[in-house]
Parts: C-alpha cells; structure tokens; sequence
C-alpha cells in the first residue's frame, strides 16, 4: 500500500491549478470534467511521488484546512530563493537537528513544509 494522491481543498480550482503549476512547478496529470460542475484536477510534484487534486466537493474539508503538507527538496535555500522570485511568499529557513525547512501557505490557505533532510 502507498500514498497515490493527496486531495487538497480550494475555493477556485483554475486560481489553485495556476499557483501550484506556475508558481512551484507541478505538472498537469488531468483536467477532466467529473460531472456537473465538478472537475478532476490532478497535479504531480516537479520530483515525483504522489500526486495531488484540487478538491471543491469535499463539505468536510473547507479550503485552506490542510495543514503539514510535507515536500522533500534537495537543496532547501535554492528552492526557498527560487519560489521568492516568482513571488510566493516562503518563511524563513528554520535549522533543525534533522534538517532545514520553510513553510508558505497556497492560494487557499493549505499549508505546505518545504524541508531538506540531513544525509545520515
């Protein structure tokens, strides 16, 4: 068993669909209409593993109420500098034991860890 896709709740999905594409560079894996008035949006990381959709229908999952979404990257200061001059507002880096991370927030509110682990 793995992780496949992470449903991520937004208020506007082609505003979502932009930001996550255009601003950190994922890639569209399908925009298909999924009924009426509901789309499957789904998006995969630029460095692989499970995707994500960008979720409307869900009455449980408000817009911006994902929390601790986690992205590995390999150089966590390059990527920080790298999403600041397309404009994403990014935190500080934060130097832990274990490695360094930063955290933004989407579009929505949903907020996503940026981290670059230690080598053991």
């Amino acid at each position: 068993m793995q992780i496949a896709i992470v449903s991520l709740p937004v208020r506007d999905q082609d505003a979502a669909r932009g930001f996550y594409v255009e601003k950190l560079g994922f890639r569209v894996v399908a925009d298909n209409p999924m009924g009426p008035d509901r789309r499957w949006v789904e998006l995969a990381p630029p460095g692989g593993g499970p995707s994500v959709t960008l979720v409307t229908w869900f009455p449980t999952m408000p817009p911006g109420s994902v929390k601790g979404l986690v992205y590995e990257v390999a150089d966590i200061a390059s990527t920080r500098e790298e999403l600041l001059a397309r404009g994403v507002a990014v935190g500080e880096l934060d130097k832990q034991p274990w490695g360094e991370f930063a955290q933004l927030d989407d579009l929505d509110g949903n907020g996503i860890v940026l981290q670059q682990s230690r080598a053991a």
